[in-house]
């Protein structure tokens, strides 16, 4: 699981969906929430917050030019690549904190992937999760918990 702190810069809330964004150094991330300030009070322009996200929702991109939906866009640089046959486990450093993807093989060779090289990696704001700034195991725990909540689907998927 990915983690990075931050400090909550933004919300907007709808009912009983938020929008957050997170400040982490001088670059801003978004979530998208199933919860508000009002049944969340942790939620508070300031407050310290993990944003945790999987390996597999983030996807790796070089030489990417022009608009796109995907609100999450940082510059890493490649760190350590295990290929495997069909997937690989990219390790990439930001800003001196390790960021995973688990992509396919087939994606690393297309893409040219090295050590050393700089990519941008690229998380939707819908698979962001926000929790208190906590210990790391209890971070885990719930962002565990909440992943399993959001996607039945996987589940399923993690048991076949």
């Amino acid at each position: 699981m990915n983690r990075l702190e931050g400090r909550i810069a933004a919300i907007q809330s709808n009912g009983h969906l938020s929008l957050l964004d997170v400040a982490i150094g001088a670059d801003t991330f978004t979530a998208i929430l199933l919860e508000t300030p009002e049944s969340s009070p942790y939620l508070k322009v300031g407050a310290a917050v993990d944003l945790l996200f999987k390996e597999t929702e983030v996807s790796l991109a070089r030489n990417l030019t022009g608009l796109i939906s995907l609100r999450n866009r940082f510059g890493v640089t490649v760190a350590a690549i295990v290929r495997g046959e069909i997937m690989s486990e990219v390790t990439m450093d930001y800003k001196g904190k390790r960021v995973s993807s688990i992509i396919t093989t087939r994606a690393v060779d297309r893409l040219g992937l090295a050590v050393g090289e700089n990519v941008e990696a690229l998380v939707k704001a819908n698979e962001m999760v926000v929790v208190q700034a906590s210990s790391p195991a209890s971070g885990l725990q719930a962002v565990d918990a909440a992943m399993r909540a959001r996607t039945p689907e996987l589940q399923e998927a993690e048991l076949q």
